[in-house]
């Protein structure tokens, strides 16, 4: 059963080609391998070990704990230029790999609402506590640095802050029931920043805005793969609240890519919103993509949160990511209704 479209990896590499030169030879510590968005580093990485015969060791680590089904899929790497470690980042004193290393990447942690909803403690731990262990790695080994931070540490933003600039502060609450991540994430990117100001260390942080596609699964509890497989079974389109939350949503190949040129080539000291500004749409428009898109007849149903589902959800979430364009040269290509069909093909081959 694999996670993605073998096209969306080509596509992912083609837009790479250039950047990923620099990545010959060097070794990368990834955590967070086994979740959606660290499968794709890794078949990225394979599809250029292959075709162009890199020699990028990739060490990945993870324990599994919000991955899915789906994560067991890096067990499968060719061992000649990949290793797994079962690290459980939450801990103060993991056992680290004592390779030499030029790049360490943490997108560790638990994304889904639902999911942290239900683990606070460990939301906050991996945050907080991976970043402290990752950052001394990266300064023992004089690597690069990313942080992969979310769009939620902007909270719910005022009218005259939409689209979102890296340089808006947020409003966000400390004690509300989403900030065991928000507050996490704001507190990584601090991290970032100590070391980056006062440690010399080169680090970057990524703020990711909606991403989606092939690879998400029933227990992400989002509303993409919600949708996805809602429709796949014949099931209503459930849509939650008033459905008149905006967001803009962008494709797994546009945003993979752009999460690589940050990695490789973002200006040191620099967060990046990667994500595609446009179209911002509303839950109830996006249910009505799914039902035109799918071309069956499904219901939808607007409906109360469900009781596993932090209350607060932010009104809009739409970035600008004109620093991206500019110091990375970032175009998102793929747009909404090309990236639904794209996800819903992957989901009925499954």
């Amino acid at each position: 059963m694999s996670f993605y479209l073998e096209s969306d990896i080509e596509e992912i590499c083609s837009n790479l080609e250039e950047d990923f030169k620099s990545l010959e030879n060097k070794t990368i510590f990834f955590a967070g391998i086994a979740g959606f968005l660290g499968r794709y580093f890794a078949e990225s990485v394979n599809y250029f070990n292959q075709k162009y015969d890199s020699n990028i060791k990739l060490i990945g680590a993870d324990n599994f704990v919000s991955s899915g089904i789906l994560g067991e899929y890096v067990k499968k790497y060719d061992k000649n230029w990949f290793e797994f470690i079962d690290l459980d980042l939450s801990k103060t004193e993991p056992k680290l790999p004592s390779a030499k290393i030029d790049f360490v990447i943490h997108a560790a942690g638990i994304a889904s609402p639902a999911q942290y909803k239900a683990k606070p403690m460990q939301t906050f731990d991996v945050a907080i506590n991976g970043s402290k262990t990752l950052l001394d790695l990266a300064e023992k080994n004089s690597s690069r640095y990313t942080f992969f931070s979310s769009s939620e540490i902007y909270g719910d933003p005022d009218e005259n802050n939409i689209p979102i600039q890296e340089d808006y502060k947020g409003y966000v609450s400390s004690i509300g029931p989403r900030s065991c991540y928000d507050e996490s994430k704001r507190a990584g990117e601090t991290l970032s920043f100590i070391y980056n100001e006062y440690n010399n260390l080169k680090t970057n942080i990524i703020r990711p805005f909606n991403v989606y596609g092939p690879g998400m699964q029933k227990t992400d509890y989002r509303v993409m793969p919600n949708f996805t497989f809602n429709a796949l079974e014949g099931k209503s389109l459930q849509v939650y609240g008033s459905g008149v939350q905006t967001r803009t949503y962008c494709y797994i190949t546009d945003a993979v890519s752009g999460f690589w040129k940050v990695i490789i080539k973002g200006k040191s000291g620099q967060a990046y919103n990667i994500g595609n500004p446009e179209p911002e749409i509303s839950v109830n428009e996006l249910a009505m993509k799914f039902k035109n898109l799918y071309q069956k007849e499904l219901e939808i149903n607007i409906e109360d949160y469900p009781e596993n589902y932090p209350e607060d959800e932010p009104n809009r979430r739409c970035p600008s990511i004109d620093k991206a364009k500019k110091d990375l040269g970032y175009n998102p290509k793929i747009g909404i209704d090309e990236g639904i069909e794209r996800l819903l093909s992957w989901a009925e081959k499954i």
